[in-house]
This record gives structure tokens, C-alpha cells and sequence, in this order.
């Protein structure tokens, strides 16, 4: 397929995959009935379109920010320039969510595209869900995608600086923080690097300060027996730890992803 060749000749990782994706999106089929079309043919507008996609992806723009959305969980969701592009293994972060009772409410810190949220939501329909951002962009697309999943009535949107404007307790408060380190971000993925925004991606240094702040502010609006939950860098685990400990959660712990890694941590508000 010459489409394939020309990803793959540009050194694109999975040219079949990526290839395979752009086109069903340019003649409208699923991607899986891709394979039983051998002899399809396009029009030369589709054409056009295809080589367009193809050129973007050459230039280390990945098929979601080409096709506008990012399958997580199960679901589409958009995202835009705006947002980080959802990652697989915060997927980590909503399985071990789905771990813990069912909570009456829950907060979102940092949003993003709304993904953590939406989903936890689509997952717990009797629960409620706050989801905040420093960035008005974000909490748009956050919006969008609530009412997409049909969510958007148990979900508040507030644009706030961590916990700056939130008010009230949570039985779990989730964040995926800007986490990548300056020294990380030299050796970014281009595909990340390029099309990511900075802010959601590092908070300079150590990518730690993030985790303070939210350690620190966590447990004036953690209800009794409630839980932090954050996704981290894969070695960033023990720091995280010490940092929830320092700021008094109990039961502190990591948990890793499907290759092992460092992904979440943990920690509860006693009721003591």
C-alpha cells in the first residue's frame, strides 16, 4: 500500500496501523472492514484528503490529532490542539479508580480533554464529578465530550489553579499532572514534543512540584476515608510516595501498569 510505504519510509512506528486508520477515516468505513476491501477504490478528492493525512503524519502529527480524537476506555473522545492527547496508560489510573467504592462525588484536577472524569462518570452513573482547569480551552473540549457520553448533567466545570476556585469535599479526587522532567523533555517523542501543549506536559525540573501542591491542598477537601489518586512518571513512584506521606495520607502505595512500571499512586484521609 503506498500509503504504508511512505510512513513507513519516513521511519513512522506502525505504518500499517497508522495508514490503515487515515484512509477508513477518508472513505468513511471502520477501520476493522479495512481488511476485506482489498479492491478499494477512492475518489481522487479521497485521494487528495489521504496524501494530505499522509504529509501530516510525516510530519510527526499523531492520527488523533489528525482525526480529532483518541479511543480511551472504550470511547472516543475529542481532543484539539488544546488538550493533551490521552495517553493508554492513564487507563491504569481509571482501573484502579473502578477499584474503590463508588463515590456520591468526585474531582478531576487539571481535566485536560475531560477524559478522567467523563469516564469515571460513564462508569459510576449515580456519582457526581467536578472537573477543573487552569485553561478555559480545556474545560470546552471537557464539556463536549461529557455531553457526548451523556454525562454533562452530573458533571460541574470550573476553571480554576489546582484547587484555587474548588470548594467542598470529594470522596476521590483523580489528577493526571504535567509530570515529564526538563531533562525528560529533551528526548520527547517528536509526535509529543510537537503537538502536546508544554503546559500539560512538564511543570519544569523534577516534575514533581505538581504532586506538593496537590498533596498539600488534598486533604482539606478530602472527605473522611477518602482517596487521592494521581498517575505518575514510571520512576517517579517513590518520590510521590514520600511526598503523600509527608503531607499525613495513610495508606499510601504505587501501583503499576501492564509492563510493571510505576504508573499510580494512592493515598486515604483517615476519619480519625
Amino acid at each position: 500500500m503506498q500509503g504504508t510505504r511512505a510512513l513507513r519510509e519516513a521511519g513512522i512506528p506502525g505504518p500499517e496501523r497508522d495508514a490503515r486508520l487515515l484512509l477508513a477515516e477518508v472513505v468513511g468505513l471502520p477501520v476493522a472492514r479495512m481488511t476485506l476491501e482489498p479492491d478499494l477504490e477512492i475518489t481522487e478528492s479521497q485521494a487528495g484528503t489521504f496524501h494530505q493525512f499522509l504529509a501530516r503524519r510525516v510530519a510527526r502529527e499523531p492520527v488523533s490529532r489528525i482525526l480529532g480524537r483518541r479511543s480511551f476506555w472504550g470511547r472516543d473522545f475529542e481532543v484539539t490542539p488544546d488538550v493533551l492527547d490521552p495517553r493508554p496508560e492513564t487507563e491504569c489510573l481509571i482501573a484502579a479508580a473502578l477499584e474503590l467504592p463508588v463515590p456520591k462525588r468526585l474531582i478531576d484536577l487539571g481535566c485536560g480533554s475531560g477524559i478522567i472524569a467523563v469516564t469515571l462518570l460513564t462508569e459510576w452513573p449515580t456519582a457526581q464529578a467536578v472537573a477543573c482547569d487552569i485553561s478555559a480551552a480545556c474545560l470546552a473540549v471537557s464539556g463536549r465530550n461529557a455531553t457526548t457520553h451523556g454525562v454533562q448533567d452530573r458533571l460541574t466545570l470550573v476553571q480554576s489553579d489546582w484547587f484555587a476556585e474548588i470548594a467542598g469535599e470529594f470522596d476521590l479526587i483523580v489528577s493526571n499532572p504535567p509530570y515529564i522532567t526538563d531533562q525528560e523533555m529533551t528526548v520527547l517523542d517528536p509526535d509529543v514534543a510537537l503537538h502536546d501543549p508544554h503546559l500539560a506536559l512538564t511543570p519544569g525540573g523534577d516534575g514533581l512540584s505538581p504532586y506538593v501542591t496537590l498533596a498539600k491542598d488534598a486533604k482539606a477537601h478530602l472527605a473522611d476515608n477518602g482517596t487521592l489518586m494521581v498517575e505518575i512518571g514510571w520512576k517517579q513512584g517513590r518520590d510521590v510516595c514520600d511526598i503523600f506521606m509527608r503531607a499525613g495520607l495513610k495508606d499510601v502505595r504505587v501501583l503499576p501498569d501492564l509492563d510493571g512500571r510505576d504508573r499510580v499512586v494512592c493515598g486515604n484521609k483517615s476519619s480519625k
